[in-house]
Order: C-alpha cells, then structure tokens, then sequence
C-alpha cells in the first residue's frame, strides 16, 4: 500500500469516526436531524482527500526536516479531516449556487434532499425544500470543520496551535469572498474592459480556489509542525501557484471534461456562466460582434449539445486553450523553483511536487 493511499485511508477513517459521534451527540433530535446528518456523511464521501494530503505534505516537510520519520500524531491527521469537511461544505454551497445537478456523478446535496422530501410525502415544494436544506447543510459542515479541528488541537503546543487557526481563519475567508467574487463576476463583467476580464479571472482563482486547495492547507500543516517564516515563505511561494495551475485545469475540464470522468456533464461551466480564465481569452481572440455571440450563449443553462460543441471549437479556435495549457506549465515551474535550496525535508519536498504534478495534469 502506497503512503498517499494509506493517508487517504486514515483521513476517511478520521472521518467517518468523527461524524458516527455526531450521530450520537443528536440520536435524540428525531429522524429529520438524523436525515441532515445522513446528507453531510454522504457530503464526505468519495474525492481524492487533495487538501488533506497537502496539510500532511507541508506539516512532513517541516517535522522531517528536524526528525526524519516523524509519527503523523492527530492534530494534523484532525486538520486534514477538517479539511475535507470544510471543502465538502463549499460544494454543497456551490452545487445550489450554480443549480447543478450532479457531483461526483450522483444528486448534488440539494437535489437528493429534495428526493428525500418528495419520497417522504411531505407537503410543501420539494424543489425549495431541497435548496433550503442544502444551504443548512453546507452550514453544519463548516461548524463540524470547526470542530475537528479544534478537537485535534486540544493536546497541541500552544504556539503551533494559534499558527494554524490563523491560516485556518484566513483560509475560510477568502473562500467565501472568493464565491462571492465569482457570482458577482457573472454580471460584472459586462461593465468592465475586456482586456481586464482574465485578470479578475485569475482574481477569482486565487481566492476561491487556489488559497484553500492547495496553499493555506500546506501552511496549516506546516505550522502544526511549528514552522519558522522562512519555511511558510517557501511553501506559501509553492503553494499558490499549484492552486492557480490547479484552478485553471478545473476550468479546462469544466469545459472539456468527460462526464464519465469528472461526474459532471461536458460544458458545465459554459451554462452555469463562469467567467473564467478560459472564457475572457477566448474572447479576447474574437471581434466585437462574436463576443457578443458569446455571451449571450454562456451562462444559458439550457444549452444544446451542438451549441456547447460550438463553443468548444470556438474556445480551441482562438487560442485560449492553448495559452490556458501554457499558463498551468508556467505556474506548475513557478512553484518548483519555489522549494529549491529552501530548508525542507528533501523527500516531503519530492512528494509535494508529486503531488502538485498530479493536482494539474488530472482528468477529474
């Protein structure tokens, strides 16, 4: 068995340790509560546990620097946990922002408590209930994050401690400014200049993608284990750039992806509207009135298949994957320059790259 699937293996345990306690914390709050708590147990399965394994990989790279081997102790195996719970809660939001259907290739959390709803014979709109339930939803999940990651701080130096709440705190907020800074994007952008339109793209990646996914779970991780500046210098200048090489591929399969792959339909992104960076290059290749063609068909959420293909080949056309392809190249050997001469443990330094290499060239 390899690390990364041992790791993967112990964080779904934290997990699923961690939620049977909630169970019985509420066993008497009635079947609705432990309906709830279903959901947020279904929330957590399955994923590739891609921000876990990032807080582990910057806690290693300090802790076996000073020890080589260190026993992963439950402090950082709890804030990966955390993690996990905490970006299961962004995709619930996210899911009944965008109104998608599917993720991970089954009902989105909305769409399955709506089921839950129509199923039960309850009265009222199941479709309401639904998005209701899921915003509460994406709410407990953020409060048992808390909690995780406070229970494993309870027997942590005092130091390490208030250095990862710090980034623990930035991180969720710049999350849900950078959700907010992607819906108001949508409408936005008419009222900008195109040629500033990728820019706040990237503005978006870096916010609510790039600092949660890959760069404030390294510095978490990474002040568990009690790291100096210079050390969160180096593995903060890594990290972000992965997270935005990571974000831009997440565009690319947004639009390109195979829904049997990735659980979500070809061309997603291009009915939910996302102004990516994918999207502002693309029209930047294009006269004025193509634009416009442009933007009247992004952002339709009842796009045919003909008019996604349509899009694709307009988006390959001018250029805009390719310069895409070329800016995660470009971030992916920022990041690597990042790490080399910088006082981290060589082989933790070995497996993040490994790791950022997976992050980007995935398919899913």
């Amino acid at each position: 068995m390899t690390a990364s699937v041992h790791l993967i293996e112990a964080v779904s345990q934290r997990l699923e340790s961690f939620v049977e306690g909630m169970r019985v914390e509420s066993a008497d709050s009635g079947p609705e509560a432990a309906a709830l708590i279903d959901a947020g147990a279904a929330a957590l399965a399955g994923g590739k546990r891609l921000r876990a394994r990032f807080c582990v990989g910057g806690w290693r790279a300090v802790a076996d620097q000073r020890r080589p081997g260190s026993a992963l102790d439950d402090a950082v195996l709890a804030a990966g946990a955390a993690l996990e719970i905490f970006h299961a809660a962004a995709l619930v939001h996210d899911d009944v922002i965008d109104n998608s259907d599917l993720r991970r290739g089954r009902p989105s959390a909305h769409r399955a408590l709506e089921r839950r709803h129509r199923d039960a014979g309850w009265a009222g709109d199941a479709a309401s209930f639904g998005r209701s339930a899921a915003i509460l939803l994406g709410d407990l999940l953020v409060a048992w994050s808390d909690d995780l990651f406070e229970e494993g701080l309870e027997a942590t130096d005092a130091a390490a401690a208030a250095g990862a709440r710090r980034e623990y705190s930035l991180m969720r907020r710049d999350v849900t400014l950078g959700q907010f800074l992607d819906i108001a994007e949508e409408s936005a952008f008419v009222t900008q200049p195109d040629d500033r339109h990728a820019d706040r793209a990237l503005r978006v990646a870096s916010m609510k993608s790039a600092r949660y996914s890959v760069q404030q779970p390294l510095l978490i991780g990474a002040a568990l284990a009690g790291a100096d500046a210079a050390q969160m210098d180096a593995l903060r200048a890594f990290g972000h750039p992965v997270g935005l090489a990571f974000q831009l591929r997440d565009d690319v399969l947004g639009v390109f992806g195979d829904e049997a792959v990735t659980g979500k339909p070809s061309g997603d992104d291009l009915r939910e509207g996302k102004r990516t960076v994918l999207i502002a290059l693309a029209r930047e290749g294009l006269p004025a009135s193509a634009r416009r063609v442009i933007d009247e068909l992004v952002g339709d959420p009842a796009l045919e298949a003909d008019q996604i293909a349509s899009l694709q080949r307009t988006i390959v056309d001018t250029g805009a994957l390719d310069r895409v392809e070329e800016l995660i190249s470009t971030y992916a050997r920022e990041a690597d320059r990042a790490l080399a001469g910088a006082r981290l443990d060589n082989a933790a330094v070995g497996e993040l790259r490994d790791l950022a290499r997976a992050a980007t060239t995935r398919t899913s």
